[in-house]
């Protein structure tokens, strides 16, 4: 019973907490507009949301898809180097897709490639779809406590 209710609720879980993330990495960016040689990040999300989709299926599938989709460990020599799993601040990115450096739309002379304008759409973009996220899965709690209420 309780796997049907995950299985029912996971993909706008999943898309939650991608938008989450992606969230996040657009704050950093806005955070980091005036920092010299700071680089605009984001994620490709229907990619991550593929490959965050697989991984859930590939928990309740075989142990061998499991694997197929982990990404590669990197060899390090000191215990203090980085892991490349280590978050947002290495290349790891989301859900195994990599991080990806937006386009210049403006050149600064500092190196900085944060727009604002564009980082301020995709923050509300973003902002705009979380909330939907939010009503459907509410909309789904709703229609389950209906169904068991009669």
């Amino acid at each position: 019973m309780i796997g049907k209710l995950d299985d029912y609720l996971r993909f706008n879980e999943t898309a939650l907490n991608l938008r989450g993330q992606r969230q996040q990495l657009i704050a950093s960016n806005i955070a980091n507009a005036d920092t010299p040689n700071y680089k605009a990040r984001d994620i490709d999300f229907n990619s991550a949301m593929k490959s965050a989709l697989a991984r859930s299926g590939a928990a309740t599938g075989t142990a061998m898809a499991t694997a197929a989709v982990q990404p590669a460990e990197l060899a390090r020599t000191s215990t203090t180097h980085l892991s490349a799993k280590s978050g947002h601040g290495g290349n790891s990115g989301v859900n195994g897709v990599p991080l990806l450096y937006r386009n210049i739309q403006q050149g600064a002379v500092d190196g900085n490639t944060v727009d604002m304008d564009a980082e301020r759409n995709a923050f509300a973009d973003n902002a705009i779809r979380y909330e939907a996220g939010i009503t459907m899965i509410s909309g789904q709690i709703k229609s389950m406590l209906s169904a068991i209420q009669g």
